[in-house]
């Protein structure tokens, strides 16, 4: 009778290992055929060529323009619960996408907008790789009574099935509406049409709408580092002996300062990333509420006049093109400063060289201090040591500065042009030798 147990239980366990032995070999087997297939995908969608050729040229007269466009359109000004209509020519929608992908994504994009049906054709630039270098996407959208459907999705070589591409575009529409953060959003959207080089969207405003689009910028984790350098800089411009006015330099090296202590070798791009933004807010007389609604209850700095080479302007200039870079690190800040100039020589202050010399600084310092942890690194121990205005900001008293449009054309003639080059050649040569960028 022992002897039938033991028979029994070793043919049972010879087919359990059987089993498993199958099992393996089948997940071994689907695992192969996985790997296969996602190669197969990668070497379909990625290509040699691009698709789309040439960047957009985000000029200043096209930030004038989209700055038309928004406040022309500004939901805010409409009473939440009415429908309303934004038109938008394929001009300008092809502008805003052609920036998005090349800021994104390093690439170009174009829109083709016809009665019903709109084309969008984007190449992505990706890292040096041994099978191609660009990622080209076209699609065809065909309006309906609500949304657009897919007509037809191509990734380079691989085209993906309309149904398959209209099943995934409205999976990802239902799971924003399913989400409490995006619901407001994905629901304010209720109709979007196209005619010959036209875009209509059919909106119905919700208040609620911009705290939480501004919540989703900064996750959590990033608000509550935000929250902390805040803290730090309510401590610093609360002491009593404040004066009225705080150099640009102190305000930097306690922030920095901070920066270092927090990081500690452990995400000091983070940390630095974090000051700018406090810094910049700061600076520019903006609460940290504009794109944290909870900062509306934080406690308020007390309010002093941030000096840069004695300039309140320059420290200005400087910060937000140290954020924009920091956060984006995009040429976005040399144009919005560049924007600002040409508009002040339009009946303001004049065209500056001076802040446009801030501006590019700033970029610099932003790029420096959230690029690497090492430039990371190297601007905490820098900025937390014997700090002078003149390791960060170059000269700029003998820039030209003051010039209303006339005198601005008739010595540089206009942006672009080799004298105008040449100034800011100038300039850049001096933003390099200063002793934190080199």
């Amino acid at each position: 009778m022992q002897l039938w147990y033991r028979f029994h239980l070793a043919r049972i366990f010879a087919l359990l290992q059987q089993r498993k032995n199958k099992q393996m070999r089948t997940i071994l087997i689907l695992i192969i055929v996985f790997c296969v297939a996602l190669v197969s995908v990668i070497y379909l969608i990625v290509e040699k060529q691009p698709l789309i050729t040439g960047i957009a040229q985000f000029t200043p007269a096209h930030v004038d323009r989209a700055k038309h466009v928004l406040s022309h359109n500004d939901p805010r000004k409409m009473k939440a619960g009415v429908l309303r209509t934004i038109t938008i020519s394929q001009e300008d929608l092809d502008l805003t996408v052609n920036y998005l992908a090349n800021r994104y994504g390093k690439g170009s994009s174009n829109i083709d907008l016809q009665q019903g049906v709109a084309r969008i054709r984007a190449t992505i630039e990706l890292p040096h790789n041994p099978i191609g270098r660009y990622l080209n996407i076209d699609a065809k959208l065909r309006e309906t009574k609500a949304l657009p459907r897919v007509e037809y999705l191509h990734i380079g070589k691989l085209r993906v099935p309309a149904l398959v591409a209209d099943w995934l575009l409205q999976f990802g529409i239902k799971q924003l509406q399913t989400s409490e953060d995006y619901r407001a959003a994905a629901d304010v959207i209720k109709n979007v049409s196209t005619s010959d080089e036209m875009l209509r969207i059919v909106f119905e405003w919700n208040e609620a709408l911009p705290n939480q689009l501004k919540a989703l910028l900064v996750p959590p984790k990033e608000q509550e580092r935000l929250k902390a350098y805040h803290e730090r800089l309510v401590e610093l411009t609360s002491k009593p002996d404040s004066k009225h006015k705080l150099r640009f330099t102190e305000l930097m090296r306690a922030l920095f300062e901070f920066a270092a202590q927090r990081s500690n070798g452990d995400n000091p791009v983070a940390e630095n990333r974090a000051a700018i933004i406090v810094m910049a807010f700061y600076v520019n007389g903006k609460g940290l509420g504009a794109i944290i609604p909870a900062a509306r209850q934080w406690p308020k700095p007390t309010s002093r006049s941030v000096t840069l080479s004695g300039r309140r302007d320059l420290s200005q200039h400087f910060t937000v093109s140290a954020a924009l870079a920091a956060t984006a690190g995009s040429p976005l800040s040399d144009v919005i400063g560049l924007y600002k100039e040409i508009k002040d020589s339009r009946g303001g202050s004049g065209f500056s060289f001076n802040d446009i010399a801030a501006d590019r600084a700033g970029t610099r310092f932003g790029e420096l201090a959230t690029t690497s942890d090492h430039g990371a690194q190297k601007v905490q121990r820098q900025l937390t040591a014997n700090l002078r205005e003149s390791d960060i900001m170059l000269e700029v008293k003998d820039l030209p500065e003051y010039m209303q449009e006339i005198e601005f054309k008739r010595r540089y003639g206009s942006i672009g042009s080799p004298a105008y080059t040449k100034m800011t050649t100038k300039i850049e040569r001096r933003i390099a030798a200063l002793p934190l960028y080199n």
